[in-house]
């Protein structure tokens, strides 16, 4: 993730959830809970640029953590949390990002994750034929969107209630193992005017992992994109009001394809993931996926030293 320009804001952002995390909400504590920290997609502010990457300044490998470092067979699952979504989804979110996650798998765009692998030396930087590589084909299907709806989730939700809400997730599809979440990764979706600190104005979304009694569980924090407007992608280039719901998400996933548990998969030397240093590039565009299209950013390619949107 973003580390080099957001190291001040990520760390408001964690000190808040520190002094927000013994607030009640409905997901009991976990005991057993090990919060990875954050890799943060940062806003968009205007007429700035992202710094252009270093060509030379490719990703490498960590080393793993319990010796995955990316998703090999993704698999996504969605969480809408909390009753606030009843009736309250003015951008049509809810149904957005199942089309999109029917539609991604396969596609030229996400392609791209296919050239990083586990499995191999820290410091690697090109796999070897044969190795153990991330997957292109992101497995989704409508019985992988739970509607948790019950009752209320927490008005601004901590990092530790994101991620037992992730635990719960896990139980509630079956996915009870280490083995039945090593290649697995859950969307944390919360509606308008619900989202954590620091949301539109640090951070759009963020990926992270807990480990639980089911091994360690990768999630995402995805709050109403198009609460935060053109700071989280409304209108980027032109491509409409909902354009951002895909680019931020988008660039969510891949990163945790290719960095399944932070951070031990694949970043640069400043600890940029493979969206971050293509984040609000303007090659951000519509890309057909599954006879559909939709609006995603260019993802880094280690392959040619620079941000693609197809590979």
């Amino acid at each position: 993730m973003r580390r080099r320009y957001l190291c001040g804001a990520l760390v408001a952002v964690l000190a808040t959830a520190a002094a927000l995390s013994a607030a009640t909400g409905r997901a009991a504590t976990h005991s057993s809970t090990q919060l990875a920290k954050p890799s943060v997609m940062r806003v968009f502010k205007g007429g700035s640029k992202p710094a252009r990457p270093r060509r030379t300044n490719n990703l490498a490998y960590r080393g793993g953590v319990g010796g995955i470092g990316v998703e090999t067979a993704p698999k996504v699952y969605l969480v809408l949390w909390g009753s606030q979504w009843n009736g309250n989804d003015p951008s049509g979110e809810s149904s957005l990002l199942p089309s999109f996650f029917t539609a991604v798998g396969g596609s030229n765009w996400v392609h791209s994750v296919t050239q990083y692998c586990q499995g191999v030396a820290s410091g690697t930087t090109t796999c070897p034929s044969g190795s153990a590589f991330a997957g292109g084909g992101v497995a989704f299907a409508g019985s992988q969107v739970w509607a948790d709806s019950g009752s209320a989730a927490p008005a601004h939700p901590t990092q530790t209630q994101l991620a037992n809400e992730a635990i719960n997730a896990a139980n509630h599809f079956g996915n009870t193992t280490a083995g039945s979440n090593k290649t697995v990764q859950y969307v944390i979706a919360t509606s308008r005017g619900n989202s954590s600190s620091g949301f539109g104005t640090q951070y759009c979304a963020w990926h992270s992992s807990t480990s639980s009694t089911a091994g360690n569980i990768a999630y995402t924090n995805l709050p109403y994109i198009t609460d935060a407007g053109t700071s989280c992608g409304a209108n980027f280039n032109n491509l409409g009001a909902n354009a951002g719901i895909t680019i931020v998400e988008g660039h969510e996933m891949a990163e945790t394809i290719t960095d399944q548990f932070p951070n031990g998969g694949w970043l640069d030397g400043s600890g940029e993931e493979n969206g971050d240093k293509c984040a609000w590039s303007s090659a951000t565009s519509k890309q057909p996926m599954g006879g559909n299209s939709f609006p995603v950013q260019p993802l880094w390619s280690n392959a040619s030293s620079s941000c693609v949107l197809s590979y």
